[in-house]
């Protein structure tokens, strides 16, 4: 394994080539292609082979597309021609620039139901009152209402849009990362949850009022409890008949699913047969049960809403952009990756916020793509995006002839339809158990989510989701797992010492996690804890020792001196009683002497009783600590300065330490932070642990050969001649 560490990334040659064909004609046309994916497939689309399976699929997702479109317009509180439009215009968009084959973009539950909490908030009922002429009543102006919560809803998709084509543009495409599966998962559970309250009033034929903000989903309980007194019988008696037949239709199509071509458009059917039944027994007329009501054909105008709606719904637009992202990232990457092509994750935010911005223009509200539907193109054998065309042809064929015809359909029927289709996001339930025994962590995640998305609503309960993922990816590096390895004999691999056999003499300490800012601190306090050397007493006891062999130097430079004074005094014939007064002086300086030297030996001996005993296990056993970084991905400032600690404290015990295992950017950043010095060289780094291991064993001059032997027999080197290569390979590399 060799390491290269070049001083430039790219040769100034070739800058200067890339830099001069930056306008060239290829590098032009791939920029095209990248931007329009169209352009690169569809003058390679192959009638014959992909002709006939796009055609069954669109149609197939086409007839998916009317019953969803209208159902899903009730939870966004739009007309149910808008959820058509909705399925229009999107859809001709994405084929353009998608990059997914298999994803069918359009109306979707839980982007309708987000889009609804919007629109309820900022054109509730209760702003539209006008007084019944020639009473004191009032009633509400379904139609002025109804046009403010479309250009509310228009407003919210065109800026959603925005946000998603400035983020791919920036290359921001790995955002769709930070929301993991449970926290996907447990969202579209929650949100199903207030999608099922925002249909119930349909279901039971009560008016209720939809409230926005936290505890909004409690408010709204409550409301439709007080309400059921007042059920409507006849439209309770259409909505469960209806979930009775789609229950039991989807259950038949399941069984018999595999030997049909196409699955049977069991939804189609229920609209289809409910407008019949509607309009023949006049449910509307003789029961009051209410029903679409008026469809009108023909495409509308493109519009651009009122702007001052934009700072309204900002925060609302930024979830809408990044939940509709992430649903929509995950669906193509499971597509792609089985069927072998790859999704380009900037590409698919440039082409879903395109999506949503034009369709925002033409009165449409926010989309992605929908399992149920992309499921359906993908197992009725959908190759290309080819498949939407054609389903966007089925859904403006019904708009322009075939709408007036479900003026008759009753809104409980749809409210079935969504609340059957709801169906597959309550099975998500199941993932507590799974999760209970894969990842406590992971439940955690789903569980916050879960209960914050019911508690907080859909804006505030995905931010706080988000925060708390983040935060446990932060604790999870912030507290890794520490250990010491031990060697595998007959192999260089080095594990858990726990099951593995020690080197004596060294400790190899792994983490689990990067060292940086957050556990510097506590990966020096695990090392400490993993040797068994507790530094600071060590090196106060060190330093004690220090002090007090400086201080007998002194003592016995003091009593050369004077010796040699007396010795030459008496040489020289002085004063008797000078010689004798010396001699006194020498006495009681020599008292002196020996009741600070009883002093001394007993502060040592305390010192012993204090230091020695708390010292761990290995006190002086371990001359060389070994400093596992393979793991570490970068370091920091604050990990560097921890790390120049250990050598230095380290030494201070005569324990030599050393890294092995650094990837060459790490390397950089060690430079760069000024970590090497003449006391810590670029000969204290490993390319692998073992040949830090077999150094240290041939700089220290083992008694063990029988280990060092263990260690290399079967690897076909000596420690003499690869190992030294490679370190010597490795140094000349890093300088």
């Amino acid at each position: 394994m060799n390491y290269i560490l070049p001083k430039r990334l790219v040769p100034d040659s070739t800058l200067t080539i890339l830099t001069s064909g930056l306008c060239t004609v290829p590098r032009l046309k791939r920029t095209v292609v990248g931007c329009l994916p169209v352009l690169y497939w569809l003058p390679r689309y192959s009638i014959w082979d992909y002709g006939m399976p796009d055609l069954i699929a669109g149609i197939s997702v086409g007839i998916m597309h009317l019953p969803q479109g209208m159902a899903y317009a009730l939870l966004a509180s739009l007309p149910p021609v808008f959820g058509l439009y909705t399925s229009f215009y999107p859809a001709l968009v994405y084929f353009f620039f998608g990059t997914s084959r298999h994803i069918s973009i359009g109306t979707f539950a839980v982007l309708s139901i987000m889009v609804g909490s919007v629109t309820e908030r900022l054109a509730p009922d209760n702003d539209f009152l006008i007084m019944i002429n020639g009473t004191n009543s009032t009633e509400v102006d379904i139609a002025s209402r109804d046009s403010y919560r479309v250009q509310v809803a228009a407003a919210t998709s065109i800026l959603a849009g925005m946000i998603q084509v400035v983020l791919g543009l920036v290359r921001f495409g790995f955002v769709g990362t930070y929301l993991s599966e449970p926290l996907v998962r447990a969202y579209t559970t929650a949100a199903a949850a207030h999608a099922v309250l925002a249909v119930v009033a349909q279901l039971f034929g009560v008016s209720i009022t939809r409230f926005s903000g936290p505890l909004s989903l409690v408010y709204t309980l409550v409301e439709v409890c007080s309400k059921l007194p007042q059920t409507h019988l006849p439209t309770l008696v259409v909505s469960a008949v209806s979930i009775g037949f789609l229950i039991a239709a989807k259950q038949i199509n399941s069984a018999i699913s595999a030997k049909l071509p196409v699955p049977i458009p069991v939804e189609l059917i229920t609209i289809v047969s409910a407008t019949v039944i509607s309009f023949y027994i006049k449910l509307n007329g003789i029961y009051t049960i209410k029903v679409v009501g008026e469809i009108p054909s023909g495409l509308a105008a493109p519009r651009l809403p009122d702007t001052n709606l934009f700072r309204e719904v900002i925060g609302d637009a930024f979830a809408l952009a990044i939940v509709g992202y992430a649903i929509s990232i995950s669906l193509g990457k499971t597509f792609a990756l089985k069927h072998g092509y790859k999704v380009d994750s900037n590409q698919e935010l440039v082409a879903l916020g395109l999506s949503n911005a034009v369709g925002g223009l033409f009165q449409c509200y926010a989309v992605c793509s929908s399992m149920s539907r992309s499921l359906i193109q993908e197992t009725t054998g959908g190759k290309t995006q080819m498949a939407g065309i054609a389903s966007a042809v089925i859904v403006l064929v019904t708009v322009l002839k075939l709408g007036p015809l479900f003026q008759e359909l009753p809104k409980a029927v749809l409210a079935a339809i969504i609340f059957v289709n709801l169906k597959s996001m309550f099975k998500q339930y199941y993932d507590i158990i799974t999760l209970w025994r894969s990842s406590k962590v992971d439940l955690m995640v789903w569980f916050v989510t879960w209960v914050s998305t019911l508690l907080l609503n859909l804006d505030l309960g995905l931010g706080a989701s988000i925060i708390f993922a983040v935060l446990t990816v932060i604790f999870r590096t912030q507290l890794p797992r520490y250990s010491v390895l031990g060697h595998v004999p007959g192999t260089e691999l080095y594990l858990d010492m726990e099951t593995h056999r020690e080197v004596p003499g060294i400790t190899i300490f792994h983490s689990s996690a990067t060292v940086y800012f957050a556990n510097a601190d506590l990966y020096l306090e695990a090392l400490k804890e993993k040797s068994g050397l507790d530094i600071s007493k060590m090196i106060i006891y060190k330093r004690r020792q220090e002090a007090k062999q400086r201080r007998r130097e002194k003592r016995a430079e003091r009593r050369a001196k004077r010796r040699a004074k007396r010795e030459a005094t008496s040489q020289g014939g002085g004063d008797p009683d000078s010689a004798t007064l010396g001699t006194v002086s020498e006495l009681q300086d020599g008292d002196t002497t020996t009741l600070g030297s009883s002093s001394e030996d007993t502060l040592s001996r305390d010192l012993d009783k204090v230091s020695l005993g708390s010292l761990g296990k290995w006190t002086w056993d371990i001359h060389s600590i070994i400093l596992d970084l393979s793991t570490a991905n970068f370091i920091d400032t604050v990990a560097i300065k921890t790390m120049k600690n250990i050598f230095h404290d380290f030494g201070e015990i005569d324990v030599t330490v050393y890294m092995a295992g650094c990837q060459v950017h790490v390397v950089e950043q060690l430079e760069l932070g000024g970590f090497f010095s003449e006391t810590i060289t670029k000969g204290r780094l490993f390319v692998t642990v073992h040949d830090a291991v077999l150094h240290c064993l041939g700089h220290q001059g083992t008694s063990t050969p029988g280990l060092e032997y263990s260690l290399v027999r079967h690897t076909h080197i000596t420690h003499d001649n690869t190992a030294d290569q490679r370190k010597t390979r490795y140094e000349k590399n890093i300088n």
